[in-house]
This record gives C-alpha cells, structure tokens and sequence, in this order.
C-alpha cells in the first residue's frame, strides 16, 4: 500500500504502513511484542487476540516470533484497512485476521485466546490537545483515561483462556495503580508491571481455577 500521505517506519524486523488518520508506531511499544512472546512460551495452546490494534504492528511483530493465529480487533476502518495491508508486507496473512469493530460486536461470546495484547486509549479527554499529532480517536480514554482501559479488561477477563496472558499498555502516572486496584473486582491477577517514560506495560493472569 502506497501514496503520497502514507509514510512507513522500522518496527522491529517489520515495516509498517501508517498515515495522519492513524496513530504512529511508537519504537518504544516493540516491548509490548517481546513480552507477549516470552508469555506466549508458557501460555496454554490457543490464538492470540489483540485489542485496539491500529495498524497492527503490535501484533505482527509478536506473531512473526510465534506460531500461533492472531486476531485483531479496531474500530478505526482505516487502521483495519492499514493492517491488514501490514499483515501482507510481513508475510503473515496466513495467520493474521483483522476485524473491524466494536470490542462487544467483534468477538462471539464462545471464543476464547492463549494470549491478550491490547493498547487502549488512555488519555484523558481533557488533555487530548496536548498530542495534536495524534488523531483524538486513537488517544481519547475518556475523562480519567481509563474508560477503554477498563472495556479492554472486560474482553480479557471474558475471553482469555485459564492460565492465558494478557500485555495491556497504560498510560504513566498512576493508571497501573488503578488498574491494580480494578482486578480486585475480577477473576485476573497481575504478574507484574514494567514503568517507562511513555507509559506502563501490565502483564496479567487468568488463573488456572476460577
């Protein structure tokens, strides 16, 4: 996929396809790909699901280091569209599948997935103008930023198989703490949380037991 407003960045061992409709690969979110494959080697045998997917790179990257599917699940057409021109470019149509959507609409209530990425949108509204890069869709989390943080939990905590992984990205500041403080009230544990400049990387469980 090429034109004059679509521009491409390394990511890792992939190139990746974006444009100003979407948001940019960030280099820093290649951490979200490592560690979902080094989950991925003690997750049970299943697909992976990513959530708020974007263009993809995320999730590609991961499932070119892996021999599992991947469904990716975003409600930007244009994003949708991106990705699976990405998944192409890299070579993992095969095992790549995009649907375009809303998390409640995308998934059957039966599916269930090894492991979870997702990367919602976790700025608050009120300080959305402070990114005039970035197109508000991608970023708005509503007014603490959590909203789609806490969507995304839903999906995980439905659809993830028992002692299945879930990568979520999260914004700096106190937004892990809060995630914390939410799995009180929900059947995921979390394993451990990696704090960089940019934001947070989450690394939670489904336990075994229920």
């Amino acid at each position: 996929m090429t034109s004059s407003l679509t521009s491409v960045v390394a990511f890792g061992a992939l190139t990746i396809a974006y444009d100003e409709s979407v948001l940019p690969p960030r280099a820093w979110t290649a951490r979200q790909s490592e560690l979902a494959v080094e989950l991925a080697a003690s997750a049970p045998s299943g697909p992976v699901l990513e959530l708020f997917s974007g263009v993809g790179h995320i999730g590609l990257l991961a499932a070119s280091d892996m021999e599992r599917e991947l469904v990716q699940v975003d409600a930007n057409e244009r994003a949708c569209a991106l990705a699976r021109a990405n998944a192409d470019a890299a070579g993992l149509t095969d095992i790549v599948t995009v649907r375009c959507g809303l998390l409640e609409d995308a998934l059957e209530s039966h599916e269930r997935f090894a492991l979870v990425i997702a990367d919602p949108p976790w700025v608050p509204s009120d300080e959305v103008e402070r990114y005039p890069a970035d197109p508000p869709f991608a970023i708005d989390g509503g007014p603490d930023g959590m909203d789609l943080i806490g969507s995304g939990l839903d999906v995980i905590e439905r659809h993830l198989l028992p002692g299945g992984y879930a990568v979520l990205q999260v914004g700096p500041g106190n937004q892990a703490d809060a995630v914390a403080d939410a799995l009180d009230y929900r059947t995921l544990d979390m394993v451990s949380v990696e704090r960089y400049a940019r934001g947070a990387l989450i690394v939670l469980v489904s336990p075994t037991r229920r």
